[in-house]
Parts: C-alpha cells; structure tokens; sequence
C-alpha cells in the first residue's frame, strides 16, 4: 500500500470511526448514555492513530475529533444526552456562521480548502460559500427538528450515517460547478479507445 493511499485511508478512520463505533455501540446497547462512551474512546483512538501516522493532526479532523471528545465528556459527566445530540446542532451552525462572516468580509472559507483544487472567479466562490452556509444552518434546523420530535434510534441513525449522506448528496450537486473551474492536471484522464 502507498503512503498516500495509507494516508487516505487513515482519514477515513479520523473521520468516521468514532461515529461508527457510536452507531455500532447504540444498535448494540440501546442505550444513547453508553453508547456516548464508544464515541468518547473511539475520537480518541482516532486522533491517536492520526497523529501516530501522520505525525500531526490535519484541522478538520481535530475539530471533529475534539468536538466529540468534549461532547461526549460533558454528556457522560453530567448524565446528559442532550449535549451529544445538540453537537450537530452547535457544529453545523458554527460552520454555517464562518461562511456567513466569510461573506460579510467578502472572505471565502472555502477557497482556503479547495483554493489549490480549483481556480474560480469570486462570483463562483461566493455562490458556493453561500450554498454550504445554507447547507450548515439548514442540518442544524433539521438537528435540532430530529432530535427534539424523534425517538433516540432515530436521532441516532440520523446523526450517522443520515447527515453524512446529506451531505455528500449535496456536494455531488456542487459538482457541475466545481469542475467547470478545475486545474486540467486534477481531473482524470480522458478515457482510451
């Protein structure tokens, strides 16, 4: 295996671990306040293993991996379950705020993450910073709808993989426009006869 694919693979496992040892936990236990301490010790592991191959820990894996480290602290120390279910809620309405400032200072977040990938006039990334600033306030508004009306294995199935399939079908609509801008040498080759 190559170290680049190594390193993909092991920001799979930073990324979607914890929540997969959560889901997995909660399907097993059917208990929200247990299952909160696989997702406590596998953000953990994830963040060990990240920086053990890595030897750092990229920005948004921290921020991810510390929000459920400190999440799922407070919602286990004060026997509180309504602290992990508004993580998303808190998270997603941060991310949206960022975009929003961003745009107030005529600033693109997103440009300092795809900046490299894609070479797009202002217009576009304007365009695409608002449509996630609408993506994030709209999964925290739809958080918080679930997590108050729904039963716990609903919120849970919701919080993973629910949201991350929203939100991979909504970048998949930001395709089109992403690769109208994209540098010739990151797209694939064209295919041989």
């Amino acid at each position: 295996m190559s170290a680049e694919s190594r390193r993909h693979w092991v920001r799979w496992f930073v990324d979607y671990a914890p929540l997969v040892a959560f889901l997995a936990a909660y399907l097993v236990l059917r208990d929200l306040q247990q299952a909160t301490w696989a997702l406590v010790i596998g953000s953990a592991a994830a963040l060990a293993v990240g920086f053990a191959v890595e030897k750092r820990i990229a920005p948004l894996p921290l921020i991810a991996g510390g929000a459920g480290l400190a999440f799922g602290a407070a919602s286990i120390f004060f026997h509180d379950p309504r602290i992990l279910k508004i993580k998303p809620t808190i998270m997603n309405g941060a991310f949206g705020l960022i975009m929003l400032v961003g745009l107030l200072m005529r600033k693109h977040p997103l440009k300092l993450v795809l900046g490299e990938a894609f070479q797009m006039p202002e217009t576009a990334w304007r365009t695409l910073t608002i449509n996630y600033m609408l993506l994030f306030f709209g999964l925290a508004i739809l958080n918080e709808f679930v997590w108050r009306t729904q039963p716990d294995a609903v919120w849970v199935l919701f919080r993973f993989p629910g949201l991350m399939i929203l939100t991979v079908v909504f970048t998949l609509t930001q395709v089109p426009m992403l690769m109208r801008y994209a540098k010739p040498e990151d797209l694939p080759p064209p295919p041989t006869e």
